[in-house]
């Protein structure tokens, strides 16, 4: 009877480590000792042939991968089309396994596979939702832009006021808190160095850019 639960219960784990135009991919058959170990280009027909192999064991199919850029859409998109399980597997939980499992932090693209395959046999995984099918891409690709930039704004702001303040305008700081924004960023366009209008040798002489604009 347990034997019988056993077969019903079965399914073939895939751990896949993603990468830009090839993925290395792990396949656990149950009844196996011998993992099957493929290499899929990130192409159509790469995809065809890895759904033709997990579809000829005749089982349900588990699959497990760790999300790297966009590279795992269109292969996730084709997976989940053909009716396999998808997992995702934390980023954070997988260095932490690697570094458990191998008692290094050294990766590489099949180690990570084995260790994605580790993750799904615990069930330490995540659930994956595709937002292409879900019918949230497009205002997933919007946060995710309006996410970069205002990064990269604050990133810049933080730059002016901890690099380029101190060593030209240490006057000036002032004014970034105050209504006078908008004025301070264009003064400091038209003007990104003091030499640029004259004011370098005031300041040596005691005036500042404040005191001038005061």
């Amino acid at each position: 009877m347990a034997k019988s639960k056993h077969m019903q219960d079965a399914r073939v784990l895939v751990g896949i480590d993603i990468s830009k135009s090839r993925h290395e991919v792990l396949i656990a058959v149950p009844g196996k000792s011998r993992r099957k170990r493929m290499t899929v280009l990130n192409t159509g027909e790469g995809f065809a042939r890895l759904i033709d192999v997990l579809s000829s064991f005749g089982l349900p199919v588990t699959i497990g991968f760790e999300a790297t850029g966009n590279y795992h859409r269109a292969l996730m998109f084709a997976l989940g089309r053909a009716g396999f399980h998808l997992n995702l597997v934390s980023s954070v939980a997988l260095a932490r396994t690697r570094e458990a499992l191998h008692n290094s932090w050294d990766k590489n693209d099949p180690k990570d596979a084995q260790v994605i395959l580790r993750m799904l046999e615990i069930g330490a995984v995540q659930i994956f939702h595709d937002p292409l099918v879900a019918g949230t891409c497009d205002i997933q690709e919007i946060s995710k832009t309006y996410e970069m930039v205002a990064k990269a704004k604050t990133e810049l702001w933080h730059r002016i006021l901890t690099h380029y303040l101190p060593l030209y305008f240490p006057e000036a700081d002032r004014f970034h808190r105050s209504s006078r924004g908008d004025w301070f960023l264009a003064f400091l366009e038209a003007w990104p160095s003091p030499y640029d209008h004259g004011y370098g040798q005031g300041n040596v002489h005691g005036k500042g850019v404040a005191d001038h604009w005061a």
